[in-house]
């Protein structure tokens, strides 16, 4: 599908058939799509649950309001993120790199994350939603339909996933054969309203 196509295609649809499943292949295809996303300083500080025992994920949805998503999509994705990336081995996100932008960037890692907590989490943030984005249009790519969700208890699904010390959550992703369309686009704001031109 053109990007564009999929970009104006994609919608959150809230209703699967939970007979359908996706093959690993499929799985690794789209994980490895949305493993592409960029983020700060190479540091990739994403990690993608894959969440596939259906106890699990019975207690998901439990703790995300009985929402249906959470065990008939095909794929439930809990997109996490390691606080502590930047510090963890950087020389490792530049290996590949000419020496020069090695002795660079390598230190400057530190130098932009150190002592910053908040500056920290914003970028797990940041980089989550731009892998999420990235999941969803690829799956919207592959055929398939998606949900992003943030409508269940981070720390109930965090105990659920034994999430590590110092990871955070940033939110779920639902995957598979949508069988209802959406609604009509409930009320998009103006190009005007929202494309602000150099200054407020």
């Amino acid at each position: 599908m053109n990007t564009l196509d999929a970009i104006h295609a994609r919608r959150a649809i809230k209703h699967y058939d939970p007979t359908h499943k996706l093959t690993e292949e499929e799985i690794r295809q789209l994980l490895l799509a949305t493993m592409q996303a960029p983020t700060a300083f190479n540091i990739q500080h994403w990690r993608f649950v894959v969440v596939s025992d259906p106890e699990v994920r019975k207690q998901i949805r439990a703790a995300a309001w009985d929402q249906a998503q959470v065990t008939d999509a095909s794929l439930l994705v809990v997109l996490c993120a390691d606080l502590n990336a930047w510090k963890n081995d950087p020389a490792r996100y530049w290996k590949e790199a000419p020496q020069p932008v090695q002795d660079f960037l390598v230190p400057a890692i530190g130098g932009y994350y150190q002592g910053r907590e908040q500056v920290q989490r914003d970028e797990c943030m940041r980089s989550c939603g731009l892998a999420g984005m990235t999941l969803m249009l690829a799956a919207k790519a592959m055929g398939y339909d998606s949900c992003p969700m943030d409508g269940f208890d981070f720390d109930a699904v965090g105990k659920i996933i034994q999430l590590p010390e110092n990871h955070l959550i940033s939110f779920m992703i639902a995957v598979g054969k949508g069988t209802q369309p959406a609604w009509p686009k409930p009320g998009q704001l103006s190009y005007e309203e929202v494309v602000i031109q150099n200054t407020f």
